[in-house]
């Protein structure tokens, strides 16, 4: 009796508190809270990653990255060689790890007209990083929380905010496979 009176609380304080909201953020947060749970890391619970296919090389994913990126016809407006940059500064070999910045401006734009805090999500970037086991892995924030976590979006912005995620997670998938 106990437990169904705390579900049904549960359920209710959630309900009450999710008001006004996205339709889809409740399970924006419970996914969110479930990856924190198994990870225990905060960072992997609001990030989407992609295990690089065996056999390819940091090279063929950066060429790939940029290719699909260029397909998806996304702005490209900078990357940061952040392992490089490590290696030269210790003098000596660090893991490989860059980050890709990406932009459609216009969306960008609106979504700071929304709130002024969506600025510190842009660029989107795209990250490939080795791991301490040598493998490579692709990383993107997991645009769901921006895009559903809060009160909707307006429909024409929303639309605009789910063709990026749809061209990030494109960017994600293909290059992890080594497309062109």
């Amino acid at each position: 009796m106990v437990i169904g009176l705390v579900a049904i609380v549960a359920t209710g304080w959630v309900f009450w508190t999710f008001r006004g909201f996205d339709p889809q953020a409740p399970g924006v947060y419970w996914n969110m809270a479930m990856r924190l749970a198994e990870t225990g890391n905060s960072a992997e619970a609001t990030v989407w990653k992609r295990k690089v296919a065996d056999g390819l090389s940091f090279e063929e994913v950066d060429e790939s990255i940029k290719s699909v990126a260029l397909e998806q016809n996304i702005r490209d407006v900078g990357s940061l060689p952040l392992g490089e940059q490590v290696s030269l500064m210790q003098e000596s070999e660090w893991r490989k790890l860059k980050i890709y910045l990406y932009c459609n401006p216009m969306t960008a734009a609106k979504m700071v007209e929304v709130s002024e805090a969506y600025s510190a999500y842009l660029p989107c970037r795209v990250s490939l990083v080795e791991d301490a086991n040598g493998d490579l892995w692709i990383y993107s924030l997991d645009m769901d929380m921006m895009i559903h976590g809060g009160k909707p979006l307006p429909p024409e912005l929303l639309e605009e905010a789910l063709e990026v995620k749809e061209t990030i997670l494109a960017i994600l998938d293909q290059a992890a496979e080594g497309s062109f």
